[in-house]
Parts: C-alpha cells; structure tokens; sequence
C-alpha cells in the first residue's frame, strides 16, 4: 500500500512532520541551496533549518555512502520539526503555518494531513484563523480546546472541489431560472448535496435543565393537586396568587400580572377594576379571571333539549371577560400610556404595555367527573370561544402538568 505524501510522528518532545516526495528528494535540497523555501499543499512553509535532527544524521550517513547502494538503503523520506512539547500540547512553530494565531495540538492526538490543508491546497487553519480567535487548541484539557471528534468532524465537512463547483452552479443557476427556461434547479442540487453530508446534530440546552425543569413542574404539579383537595382552606386572594404562579410558570410568555388594574370606562362617570392584567414580554395584555373549583363541574348535569349546557358561573364569567377586553380596546392608545406610566417601576426599562387584540383566559371547575357526552358538550362550547377565550379546568392544568413532566423524563 503506498505510502500518503504527509504524515505527522510525535517523537519525543517534537512532533515531526515527514514529506515523501514524488521521486526523489534532491529537487528540495537544490531548493533549499537556492535559498527558496518548501511550500507543501499550500500549507506548510519549511526551510533547511527545519530539518530533524535524526534526518540531519542520515543525510551524513548518505554521504558517506557511495553509488547504487543509496537506492534501497533510504526511502527518501524527509523529517522536519514542526512543533514542540509545552504543557501537554505540541506547539507548532509559526513560520510552519502561518496563520497569525499559536496553534496547539494535545500530545495524545493523531494528526493528519488532512487537519491541515484540504485536497485545493487550502489551508483549514489559516480558514479558522481568519475568524479572529486568540488561539487555535486541538484535544487536550484547555478550557478553550476543540474536541479532536468535533475538529474531525469539521475537517469532514470542510467544503470538497465538487461542493464549490455545486455553490458556482446554484448561483448561476438562481439568476437563469428567472429569465430563461433552465430547467436543473442549481439550489436545490446544492441543498440535496448539503444534507447528505453535513451530519451536525445542534446543541441540546434543554439537556442542561432537564432536572431542574423536571422538579419544578413535579413541585407545581403536587402542590396543584394538594390545594385541589383542601380548597376550602384558602381565601379567593390566596388561591388566585397559588394559581397565577402556576400559570406563568406552565407559560413562560407571560412575564408579569397586575391585580386589581383600573379600568377606564369611556363615557361613564365611574371606572372599572380589572381583576388580572397578565403582561407578555413584548408589553402586549391579556384578561385572566381565576375562580376557585368549590369541586363544580363546569356543565349541568341535566338535558337543555339533549345538551347539556354550561352553568351559569361559566358564562358569567365570558361576558365579564368580554366587558373587561370591551372596554380595554376602546380605552386605545390612552389606556397604554396610562397602564405603561402606573406600572413603569414593575416593567422591563423601556417595555410599553400594548393593548392590541387582548384574549381572555378563565380557569374553573372540574371536569374529572364529567360523562363522556358532559365532556363532548363542553369541547363543543369551549371551541366556539376559542379565538377570543381560552376556558380551562383546574383538570385540563393537571393533565398539561402531567404531559410535560413525561416529555422532559423522556428525555425528548
């Protein structure tokens, strides 16, 4: 099997690096008289004072040498020192890259050619460099080191002569497509190539929370289910603050609630008091009414003409919802000054409130007792208030605890 042109060989404190030239090596040494230093694909810079010290002995075993013996005696191979042991890293001298940035690599590790230069004689170091980084670390413990499998990894997906000839057809190709009738789609043969190479798989950051996002929902899940089953312990006051913060902490968009907000309501004298005014990060509201479950189910339990209908609370509790996003739109630009001005010291700095098509969100009752038809009646009049109102039992916040517990644990 022949031979590859580079090759790396850490030999004690120095990593060498060994070139095969094509035939022999005394076209490099008629360089090197010249004054003319080595240039290898396009990456490495080597002079005659790079020589290793055990070639260095071999070129005077050579010439001590005569005739055809030197044929099968030396393999014409070339060894040059190109970086030396520091700290557990070979550290390559920087005339040999140049690439402006100290480049290190772990003692433990395996070079090859092909971490350096791609088959176009292009150097993948000199790439990285151009990046600006204060240094370039391969394996090894540093805390700025690129795991040798991800450099390799990158190595791999280093763009090959075949991808660049495929991003120059694209770029044609998305410019004669609109004026001519062409009809290879360049683009879309790139994309194709992209995607059977490239096989990055992104970072996981919900990896790095998992527990805690496990725990807090468990946390909110027994304490839900414990104020479920002492309800009459708790003032409506104490039940809404437990309940909100189960809320915001399920929904993350909301970012803080106001209690108690007045309410202008254009043309009468008096004003109203919104109960619960949740904010989401861009400023824009919404109306949330929490009630306590007093264990109702949310449907009668008899048959208006073979439907069962929902209780009187419930539909209350709409039209009180309705009222409050009534007078919160006509309330306008003037509303948003007044509610951004009164709460400024409980907002981001700089975060406007916005009353922008607010929605309603009303939690109440049970609905882990319902018959099936009970259940179906319900979906059917939850639906059709679904695009302003989005009604939910203390069961349905439950059932949602419970479906994200199961998909973190699942490791999803």
């Amino acid at each position: 099997m022949a031979k590859v042109s580079v090759e790396f060989e850490a030999l004690g404190e120095e990593l060498h690096l060994i070139y095969r030239p094509r035939d022999d090596d005394s076209w490099v040494h008629r360089k090197f008289n010249r004054q003319e230093e080595l240039i290898i694909k396009g990456t490495y810079h080597l002079t005659r004072s790079n020589f290793a010290q055990i070639y260095l002995d071999e070129l005077e075993a050579r010439s001590e040498v005569e005739g055809d013996e030197l044929s099968w005696m030396y393999d014409n191979e070339m060894r040059f020192t190109v970086a030396t042991a520091a700290d557990g890293y070979f550290v390559f001298y920087p005339d040999i890259l140049r690439v402006g940035v100290p480049i290190l690599i772990a003692r433990d590790a395996e070079p090859t050619w092909k971490w350096f230069s791609t088959e176009a004689k292009t150097s993948i170091l000199s790439v990285a460099a151009k990046l600006m980084p204060s240094r370039i670390v391969i394996g090894g413990d540093a805390p700025d080191a690129i795991p040798v499998t991800e450099y390799e990894r990158l190595v791999h997906q280093f763009p090959t002569g075949y991808e660049l000839k495929r991003y120059v057809v694209a770029r044609v190709s998305a410019v004669l497509r609109q004026y001519t009738d062409a009809s290879v789609d360049g683009e879309l043969m790139l994309r194709r190539y992209l995607t059977k190479r490239i096989k990055t798989k992104p970072a996981s950051y919900i990896q790095l929370f998992r527990e805690a996002e496990v725990a807090k929902f468990e946390f909110l899940y027994s304490r839900l289910k414990e104020m479920l089953s002492s309800e009459d312990g708790y003032t409506e006051y104490v039940w809404q603050e437990q309940i909100l913060d189960v809320v915001r902490l399920l929904n993350a968009k909301y970012i803080a609630a106001f209690k108690s907000v007045p309410l202008k309501d254009v043309g009468n004298t008096t004003d109203k008091q919104l109960d619960i005014l949740l904010v989401d990060a861009a400023g824009n509201v919404d109306v949330i009414e929490i009630k306590q479950p007093f264990r109702k189910c949310v449907m009668t339990e008899s048959l208006y003409r073979g439907n069962h209908i929902p209780l009187r609370e419930l539909t209350g509790s709409i039209m009180q919802i309705e009222k409050y996003i009534f007078h919160l739109c006509r309330w306008g630009t003037v509303g948003e000054t007044y509610l951004t001005n009164k709460y400024a010291d409980r907002l981001p700095v700089g975060l406007q409130i916005k009353i922008t098509n607010p929605c309603g969100i009303i939690i109440m009752g049970r609905d882990h007792e319902m018959t099936d038809v009970q259940r179906r009646d319900f979906e059917v009049f939850r639906r059709q208030n679904k695009n302003i109102i989005d009604i939910i039992t203390y069961d349905d916040l439950l059932r949602r605890l419970q479906v994200v517990i199961q998909q973190f644990k699942a490791g999803r």
